[in-house]
This record gives structure tokens, C-alpha cells and sequence, in this order.
């Protein structure tokens, strides 16, 4: 026997508002059911668990011990830029001068995610 993921929770204060932010990021539709002030709100991937959050009265105040790492179909400055653009904030950068490396970025409410290099970015360097 063996347990699948169904998803990946968030706590967050404004659960719908955060929902919105990541649903432009992964350009997938929230539950169709979610509405602002609803406590616990999903973003509907295309594929594997659901993004799930959970609104919770006390802040974020560590480093997230689990992230997600986004591998965009854009390059990996567009994606940046575009993200950073809807709200997110750049915690560290990785990137390196020949190209390889990520950037660590925070969603609206401070929770870490990773903006790897794209497939074709990966292959241009095999």
C-alpha cells in the first residue's frame, strides 16, 4: 500500500487572496467554489496535488522548511520578471554568470518558492 499526495497545504492569512496570486503564477483556475473571505481556498493544477491554503491568525516567521520550484515554460528571466510583477519579492539569487542556477522569490504573504531554468534552457546546455 502506498498514500498519494492529494495536496500541498499553505498557511496563509487571507487564504482567497493568496489563492489569486498563485493562481496567476501557474496560470490554473482556483476551485470554482472559493470566494474572498472563505477560510480554505485550492488553485487546480493541471497535473498532481492541489494547492491548498489555509488561513491561520499567526504569521509566517521562518524559513518555509518545504517549497515549491517552478520550472516555467518561459525562460527563466521572463518568468522572474513576470512573477515579480504580480506581487512576489526576491529573497536570494542563485543564478550563476554561465547561465545555470535559480532565484529564491516569496509570494505576497512571505512564503519561499524557487524559479528554476526552463526545459529549453536546461537543453541548450546539454
Amino acid at each position: 500500500m502506498v498514500s498519494l499526495v492529494q495536496n500541498i497545504a499553505i498557511d496563509c492569512a487571507d487564504a482567497y487572496e493568496l489563492a489569486r496570486f498563485w493562481s496567476a503564477v501557474t496560470g490554473r483556475p482556483p476551485h470554482p467554489d472559493d470566494r474572498p473571505g472563505d477560510e480554505e481556498t485550492q488553485v487546480l493544477l493541471a497535473e498532481g496535488p492541489v494547492l491548498h491554503f489555509n488561513q491561520v491568525p499567526e504569521p509566517k516567521t521562518a524559513k518555509n522548511r518545504v517549497h515549491l520550484c517552478l520550472r516555467p515554460e518561459t525562460t527563466r528571466e521572463q518568468e522572474i520578471d513576470r512573477i515579480l510583477g504580480l506581487g512576489a519579492t526576491l529573497v536570494s539569487d542563485h543564478r550563476a554568470p554561465d547561465g545555470t542556477g535559480w532565484a529564491v522569490l516569496a509570494d505576497p504573504e512571505g512564503n519561499e518558492f524557487c524559479v528554476l531554468r526552463s526545459t529549453s534552457e536546461r537543453a541548450a546546455d546539454a
